[in-house]
Order: structure tokens, then sequence, then C-alpha cells
């Protein structure tokens, strides 16, 4: 006997069925795909826009909902992949070949923790099942390869007809490449603009990233060469800017945010790191060191999202210390849950940012 439940029947009741980041029917945005009835047990695929989705179980029970409206369905499976959407071109600019979306993550003053915010959101998002990348675009202070555990990582160069390509370190399911692979642990690096606007490049385009959803670069702090560089060479999905509560870390962001949007960058939002002091011997209690509620002012004057405020822990300096980052080695410690969280919505609003 003919089964009564049809395709065409499931796709009209799904069409109501929106994407809470975009605001459009799943089925417009092509998101239902494979659908299959056998004896009223339906089974269909959700492709999402983003592996690291933040609203993944409300969507699929959404569609699970919908679909069980219609009389004849005994059950409902949705399978759930995803397709990480590509940044759109933009001219006098070079993509990097194939990489998704690059986004920046970027500060106006040292100190406050970027480079533990963009390990950790990198590591996030490869948890999460997307392809990740991560260049360490901070030539004076190269630590992403000790935040890693990738010191003693080999330098492998391959040699092609287009030239000499880096091949990139590994770890935690993040590809890396760093200055801190090029040069002796205690060299300083000395070097005008040019120099460095010239090895950024190198890091871009003659690296083989391979596919990637996302290629994180952590920025050196400040408004200088390095995030000119990247802004002129690249379309940037776009930034993420890191401060602390304190007022002259939020006096810098400020500036440093200001400068990618007069770059014609997206902000993608502001993280406050350090918001808080849990003591491990006390981890019900908390204590405002750097003062309070500063990101969360300055994200409303200026009109961009809050994203998260990362506590303060011993074991997040720990991991940063040891090369394992604080989401694989306390993954339900309350920064680690801040970090998760912040790569959720970093990836909601570069999917956002790339289908509008």
């Amino acid at each position: 006997m003919k089964d009564m439940v049809t395709k065409e029947a499931i796709l009209e009741v799904l069409k109501p069925v929106k994407d809470p980041e975009l605001q459009k029917s799943l089925v417009e945005l092509n998101m239902i795909r494979d659908i299959r009835v056998e004896d009223g047990n339906v089974s269909l695929t959700l492709v999402l826009t983003t592996p690291a989705c933040p609203l993944r179980e409300l969507i699929v029970e959404d569609c699970e909902k919908a679909v069980r409206q219609l009389e004849g369905v005994k059950s409902v499976s949705v399978q759930v992949t995803a397709e990480t959407p590509q940044q759109k071109s933009l001219p006098n600019k070079q993509a990097v070949a194939g990489v998704k979306n690059i986004i920046a993550v970027s500060s106006g003053k040292g100190g406050v923790g970027k480079s533990t915010v963009a390990v950790n959101m990198a590591v996030a998002l490869a948890q999460m099942g997307a392809k990740v990348g991560l260049l360490d675009a901070d030539i004076y202070g190269p630590n992403v390869p000790t935040m890693l555990g990738l010191n003693n990582a080999p330098v492998d160069v391959e040699k092609t007809p287009q030239g000499e390509f880096l091949q990139p370190a590994f770890n935690y399911g993040v590809k890396m490449v760093s200055m801190g692979f090029l040069i002796d642990p205690d060299q300083p690096v000395i070097w005008r603009g040019p120099m460095l606007n010239g090895i950024i490049r190198q890091f871009l385009y003659q690296v083989n990233w391979g596919a990637l959803d996302y290629l994180v670069v952590d920025m050196p702090p400040g408004t200088g060469d390095a995030q000119l560089t990247l802004a002129q060479a690249v379309p940037l999905a776009g930034a993420v800017i890191v401060t602390t509560p304190q007022t002259v870390s939020l006096q810098d962001a400020r500036r440093g945010l200001k400068m990618f949007e007069q770059l014609g960058v997206t902000i993608l939002g502001i993280v406050e790191n350090m918001s808080y002091f849990i003591p491990p011997d006390m981890p019900h209690k908390s204590y405002d060191l750097f003062g309070s509620g500063g990101g969360e002012k300055t994200s409303k004057e200026l009109n961009v999202p809050l994203l998260g405020c990362i506590p303060l822990e011993i074991s997040l300096r720990e991991g940063g210390d040891k090369g394992i980052p604080i989401v694989v080695s306390h993954p339900e410690s309350a920064s680690a849950s801040a970090l998760r969280q912040i790569a959720q919505q970093v990836a909601a609003r570069v999917s956002v940012m790339a289908l509008q």
C-alpha cells in the first residue's frame, strides 16, 4: 500500500519552520534534504549552516513537531549535518584557497587573554565538527605554539610548481602556523612594517591550509601594520574584540573596534575575558578583580553583540602554559563552557553574514 505521507506534504508543513538566526524558512534555504517515507516512518536530513550551531536542538525539535502534525506519521528521524557557507568575495581582496571564512581575534592592548580566546575558540569549533585553521599573526610575540602544545612541531616545506608551501602543524583538530616555528625561542623579531606585511601574506597564501570552514587569526594587540595588512588583503568574515572589564582595557578595545569599522570589517562582537575570578578551593564564590559589567556596557554603547564573559580560573592559565586548551583539559569548567558558547555565537554570526 502506498504511503499516505508524501515528500511534498512534509516540505509544506516544514515551510513555516525558520532558522532562528537567519529568520528564513528551512525549506527556502534548502536545509531540508533526503526526505524518506516508509510505512509512516519519516526520515530527513537537516543541513545546518555551521557544525557549531548554538540552536541545533531547537531546530531539530521544531522539525519533528511540524512533521508529526501530518496524519499517518508514526515516527520522525532527523539526521543533522552542516555545510558552512563561503564568505562573499570582495573587489581588490584575494581569498585564501579552500578557506570559507576568516575570523580576526583582536584586542586594543596586550595581556587581556586574546590568544587564549583565539586558541580555545578554534579548538571548540573543531570539537563541534568544523574544519579549522589558526594563523598566529602576532609576529613579535608568537605564543600560540605553546598554547597548542606544538613548540617542537617540525617545519615542513613542500616545493610545488607554484612555489614553496609551508605545511601547517596540527593538534586538537586545528591546523596552525606561527612565526614561532621559524625562530629560536629567545630570538626577538625586530622588523619594520613591510617585512611584517610580507610574512603575514606568506602565512595566508603560501601555507597548505586545505579545505577549512574557519581560519581564526590571532592578531597582535593594538591597531598597527598586522591589522591593516589582514583587513586589506583578504575578505574577512569579521572581527572578535577581546577585552577585560577594566576601564583602560575597554578604552583600548573601543579604539581597536573603531579601527576595524573604519576598514570596513564587520564586528562579530565583544568578548569580556577575566570577568571574575573563581577560587579553586571555593568554586561557588567569585571575585570581580578587574571590575564588572564593562563589556556589556561597551557593547550596548557601540551597538555590537556581547558574545560572552569568560571567568578567570587557574586551570585556564595552566592549560595555556601546558599546551592543553581548557576546552580539552577541563571541558566541564565555567571557562570552557563560556568559550564553547562564544565559539557557537561567532559561528552563527559568520553564517548570517555569509548568507545576507
